[in-house]
């Protein structure tokens, strides 16, 4: 599945500063921001200057609440007083840069880290020749933002709040402890500060799909995508009981799936329609993919087979073929009641500190 376009908005009030985000916005287009596949970009730039101009506080409205990253090429001021009534959290807000129009500065004046402007501050100084304006602590210091590591790693931050005892351990000159979970790889030399630890409960950073009862109350959790969930039901099986048997199967060995780490639903074709699947997928925000039983027949390994499923459905078993397609080692075999069966397979996941 290809990723979505990140899109960038941008809106200056001269026309040299319009002309001067077009040329920016094109070098970027066609030089650091295509240089990664995996994170296709687009851009807009509006003029907002002259008589039937478009409402600044209309277009902000707009690109806040749909772009990932906002760029005023104009004052500081102006930008401040536009995003104001829209600023929400560090985990929601879009990037917010401010240029001016003569290409001197480009600012990163909101979510540095998450939102991911300090990178994107760099990127534009580069394209127009200026010089990135970046006020956080820890990037001002060569120190580790796990923050943005964890964004750009595509790893869920459930407890943000927990990031500023990270940031300030580093800053007072500590040692941050890292603790990944089994099937979560940390590669590279940890970086100034920073190193790895086999135990959980002295762990200030925890990388885990699961939440982990052992881990400190304080430490930081980061979720990567890596389970696949397979789930089977009889015909017209409600949503309600689908949720019952999704919370009994997202449980392992006294710990609860964090839903964050979820990367795949899948099931049989049969199934591709099913009212209460469907709706159970909807209210979770998970995309229903469906095999034939041909596919899932061609699964490897050893599954919990069932005679009448095979008879009804054309394979032994559903559900836990369905979870192990996409590869992976099945950590909840099928779990059946109520009409459900569900099985979670959890995928290999590495990480770079380079």
């Amino acid at each position: 599945m290809s990723a979505r376009a990140k899109r960038i908005g941008c809106i200056a009030f001269t026309r040299a500063g319009e002309r001067l985000a077009n040329v920016v916005m094109a070098t970027l287009m066609s030089g650091a921001l295509a240089a990664d596949p995996d994170e296709p970009w687009s851009h807009s730039v509006t003029g907002c200057y002259g008589e039937g101009h478009e409402s600044l506080s209309a277009w902000t409205a707009t690109h806040f609440s749909s772009d990932d990253a906002l760029l005023f090429v104009g004052s500081t001021g102006i930008a401040v007083r536009a995003i104001a009534a829209h600023v929400r959290a560090k985990t929601s807000d879009p990037a917010v840069l401010v240029m001016d129009e003569g290409g001197h500065w480009v600012v990163s004046l909101l979510s540095g880290h998450i939102g991911g402007a300090n990178r994107l501050a760099t990127l534009i100084a580069a394209a127009a020749g200026a010089t990135p304006v970046i006020t956080t602590a820890t990037d001002n210091r060569g120190l580790w933002a796990v923050d943005t590591w964890a964004t750009r790693s595509g790893l869920a931050i459930p407890n943000p709040h927990a990031i500023k005892a990270v940031s300030g351990k580093l800053l007072a000159g500590g040692t941050v402890r890292v603790w990944a979970d089994e099937g979560v790889r940390l590669d590279g030399a940890p970086p100034a500060g920073v190193e790895l630890t086999h135990d959980a409960h002295e762990a200030d950073v925890v990388a885990s799909p699961w939440a982990v009862p052992a881990a400190s109350q304080g430490a930081l959790r980061l979720v990567p995508r890596c389970v696949s969930v397979g789930v089977g039901c009889r015909r017209n099986t409600p949503e309600a009981a689908l949720e019952h048997g999704w919370v009994g199967a997202a449980q392992l060995g006294g710990r609860t799936l964090d839903e964050r780490a979820v990367v795949s639903v899948g099931s049989i074709d049969l199934k591709a329609h099913e009212p209460g699947l469907l709706e159970f997928c909807a209210r979770h925000g998970w995309t229903l993919e469906t095999w034939p039983a041909e596919r899932l027949r061609q699964v490897p390994g050893s599954f919990t087979a069932s005679a009448f499923v095979s008879s009804v459905t054309g394979v032994d078993n559903v559900c836990e073929r369905a979870a192990l397609v996409g590869g992976g080692r099945l950590v909840v075999p099928k779990r059946a009641g109520g009409g459900t069966t569900f099985a979670l397979a959890q995928r290999p996941v590495r990480y770079s500190f380079d």
